[in-house]
């Protein structure tokens, strides 16, 4: 009984623990998106509202957020047509003669696309990598996959870094070298983003079998 009553409030520490924990995960993220937002709109609102009032004779409240909102749907539209596409690649390949620029906002792009969007780019599969060396597994994200002239199946994985993980490593390993799961990408990143202590039983259960 006494054991019991020991236990008990280890138990509800541990749900505490990892209800906060969860609880970090959700809201982090939002107020940094929020702070992000709210000084673009500061930005943009600084520049608008002496224009407005020298227009007007007046400032417009929420005239920076409005302007952000139309900017970002405008470029949208331009940059889904055909005219806007060509526009776009051509600026591109003008910001690529820029050595240091040319890095960060490829680098950048890639990821992005890499994380948001749907296609060739999109992460294909969550498998558990020997790295980084023998008798250790990382998480990777199966970003494409090819055939060499003998039949053999390489992949192409991305092993993100926790808790960034928009930086990481980039293997080429082969099919065999890797164990395949059934966990999704975004049950994946918050294991990445929480250092582990967001845990996915799938990965014990796996490496259990395999040992």
């Amino acid at each position: 009984m006494e054991q019991s009553k020991r236990k008990f409030p280890s138990r509800v520490g541990k749900k505490l623990r990892t209800q906060f924990g969860a609880g970090i995960l959700v809201i982090v993220p939002i107020i940094i998106t929020i702070l992000i937002l709210v000084w673009f709109f500061g930005y943009i609102d600084n520049i608008a509202q002496p224009v407005a009032k020298s227009l007007l004779g007046r400032t417009i409240p929420g005239l920076g957020f409005a302007l952000t909102v139309v900017l970002i749907y405008l470029t949208g539209v331009v940059a889904t047509s055909v005219i806007g596409k060509r526009l776009v690649g051509y600026i591109e390949s003008l910001l690529a003669r820029v050595p240091l620029f040319r890095y960060l906002y490829t680098s950048i792009k890639q990821i992005m696309v890499s994380f948001t969007t749907s296609g060739e780019t999109k992460f294909l599969q969550v498998v558990l990598v020997e790295f980084p060396k023998k008798g250790m597994r990382a998480l990777g994200f199966v970003t494409s996959e090819s055939r060499v002239e003998s039949g053999e199946k390489l992949l192409t994985v991305f092993i993100p870094t926790s808790p960034n993980p928009t930086s990481g490593y980039l293997e080429i390993v082969r099919e065999n070298d890797i164990i395949r799961t059934n966990i999704s990408i975004d049950d994946a990143l918050k294991m990445v983003l929480s250092a582990g202590k967001v845990s996915l039983k799938e990965i014990t259960d796996r490496l259990g079998a395999e040992n």
